[in-house]
């Protein structure tokens, strides 16, 4: 059975250690956050947020505009929220609605204050490996292997999946800990013997239980990132190979969680194991209140 790398344990450890730095300071640190449109997910998210910065006592603010917002009018925000000195971190939720340039709505955000490292700046650093916010899921997969007391250095790493958001930076940062790291991705010729190779294998495709036993060398530590919302009870099923109790929780909840890696087949072969809910998830919005906070030491002088 594998061990469970419990993501929650974790988030709360990196928020403890997180208040006396704030007390410390001499202002509280600031946060907005700016949701465009009104896509159910990303409200969750943005109110999940805002509830953690009101529990570390850090001064959120919430700005919400309507789908019909243009480029210019979310630059003129962000133009705004740079020029506002009790604010230390600027997020702008994505995805945000299609007729919006993203990348030139994340370009505008001050590099010192772009708390989801995705600023090219940021990249830039985290490439040559200079001190600055880290994507948080990334980072967050990393304070898990370091706390849980998994070793990185000298091991063989595949990450599933090459996004901006994820994919690139988590091989980065599993690079500069001194991983031998593969990047794998849709076009990748036999990706299971790639990732049978895997001492560490990161699954960040976005496909629900996509990575089965065929791709876990058994013993490996799986990182399972991906989030998917199952409804359907047919694809439910197949995913929990008609398990009687599974499917009774299934039917209780009418909708399951799964990440990218097939849990069933995770649970029975790696070494240790994100579970999805409860592995990486929680520790994202840690490493943001985490990023939020060096931010403000860093403005404060601190």
């Amino acid at each position: 059975m594998a061990q469970i790398l419990d993501g929650k344990l974790v988030r709360d450890e990196i928020l403890a250690e997180l208040e006396p730095r704030i007390a410390a300071l001499p202002r509280r640190p600031g946060l907005a956050v700016v949701l465009v449109g009104g896509d159910p997910a990303s409200e969750v998210y943005v109110n999940s947020k805002i509830k953690t910065c009101a529990s570390l006592g850090l001064v959120s603010e919430k700005i919400l505009r309507p789908e019909t917002t243009t480029t210019a009018e979310l630059l003129a925000i962000i133009d705004e929220l740079n020029g506002n000195e009790a604010i230390d971190g600027i997020l702008v939720q994505m995805p945000v609605p299609p007729h919006i340039d993203s990348r030139q709505v994340l370009e505008r955000i001050a590099p010192d204050k772009d708390i989801d490292g995705f600023h090219p700046v940021n990249v830039g650093r985290l490439s040559i490996g200079l001190p600055g916010p880290r994507p948080c899921t990334p980072a967050g997969v990393m304070e898990l292997l370091r706390r849980t007391g998994i070793e990185v250095a000298g091991k063989r790493a595949v990450v599933v999946g090459r996004s901006d958001i994820v994919g690139k930076p988590m091989a980065m940062l599993l690079l500069h800990a001194h991983a031998t790291v593969t990047i794998c991705h849709s076009r990748t010729v036999d990706l299971a013997a790639e990732c049978q190779r895997a001492e560490i294998l990161v699954g960040a495709i976005g496909r629900p239980a996509f990575l089965t036993a065929e791709h876990i060398r058994p013993g490996a530590v799986v990182i399972d990132v991906g989030i998917n919302r199952i409804t359907e009870r047919s694809e439910a099923a197949a995913i929990l190979r008609n398990e009687a109790n599974l499917l009774a929780e299934f039917d209780r909840k009418g909708k399951m969680l799964v990440g990218d890696t097939h849990p069933l087949d995770a649970m029975a072969l790696a070494g240790a194991w994100t579970p999805v809910p409860g592995g990486v998830g929680p520790l994202t919005i840690a490493m943001l209140m985490s990023n939020t906070v060096e931010a403000a030491e860093r403005r404060q002088g601190c």
